[in-house]
């Protein structure tokens, strides 16, 4: 692959550049309930050497009922200065499942105005089947400013979703399995209704990745865009469960250089619950 420090990097090089002083890598890991994982007590069991856990669920808007809303900028930039991360520096996500919640952490940089941040190709377990090093002591942290530019074009809310999804100017994509975009499987989330937002199409996410959990290149994301039906002369918003997979087609669409996109941050649990929009189900 190409490697490319704003949007997807190699663990070649990622290992080439793990001494540099100003780079920051973060285990972004983050599970559904069901999987029985525990994402910080496996970093501190093993990480990336210089690794900071990136947690989700607590970095996030603590005034919303929904999961892992972003966080206000404020909030973001206390929670990255902590962590040591700030202005200067080059940022690298990895998650422990390959590629699932480090693109997240991506987009919540790129909402903040961060473009100097990529995903770990292949995540952890490439690292690991590499033979690469691991630590399970945490880094020495210096206290680093990082200034947040809010950049709105990135994120959708509800409102916004339901007038592309009555207009079509916008193209909506779903990250969620098949069964669950069809309205087949229910929901994960309790009171949640199945099916998916009218006139979206369906792509989940694991189509974008080889065997290995790294990201089809971009001549192969095309065509899986394609063969979903995306019109990828459109903007598109990215959607899924929770705000999380979705990043994955965003990073996907960027790596391409598609570069009119946003992520519906409320995803399916608000949709879902939401008596005020309509729910379609079976085939677009």
């Amino acid at each position: 692959m190409s490697d490319d420090p704003k949007t997807l990097v190699s663990t070649d090089w990622l290992a080439a550049h793990l001494k540099d002083p100003d780079l920051r890598v973060l285990d972004a890991s983050w599970y559904l309930p069901d999987a029985g994982r525990d994402a910080r007590a496996e970093y501190e069991a093993a990480h990336i050497p210089g690794a900071r856990f990136f947690d989700i669920d607590e970095i996030s808007d603590a005034r919303s009922d929904l999961p892992h809303m972003a966080p206000p900028p404020e909030k973001f930039m206390s929670r990255m200065r902590a962590m040591g991360v700030g202005d200067g520096h080059q940022v690298v996500v990895y998650d422990g499942a390959g590629i699932l919640s480090a693109p997240r952490v991506w987009w919540l940089f790129r909402l903040m105005g961060h473009r100097d941040v990529a995903v770990l190709d292949g995540g952890l377990p490439k690292w690991q089947a590499e033979g690469r090093p691991i630590e399970d002591i945490g880094p020495v942290i210096k206290d680093r400013h990082l200034t947040a530019r809010f950049q709105n074009h990135l994120v959708r809310d509800v409102t916004q979703v339901s007038q592309a999804s009555k207009l079509g100017s916008t193209q909506v994509v779903d990250a969620r399995a098949a069964a669950r975009f069809r309205g087949e499987a229910p929901e994960p989330r309790e009171g949640v209704r199945s099916g998916h937002v009218p006139g979206s199409r369906n792509l989940p996410y694991d189509t974008l990745l080889n065997g290995d959990k790294t990201l089809k290149s971009p001549t192969e994301t095309r065509a899986v865009f394609e063969n979903a039906g995306v019109d990828l002369n459109k903007p598109i918003i990215t959607t899924c469960g929770s705000g999380i997979t979705a990043a994955i087609l965003a990073l996907a669409l960027e790596r391409m250089g598609h570069d009119s996109w946003s992520l519906y941050d409320g995803s399916w649990a608000e949709w879902g619950m939401s008596p005020m929009v309509p729910v379609a189900t079976g085939d677009v």
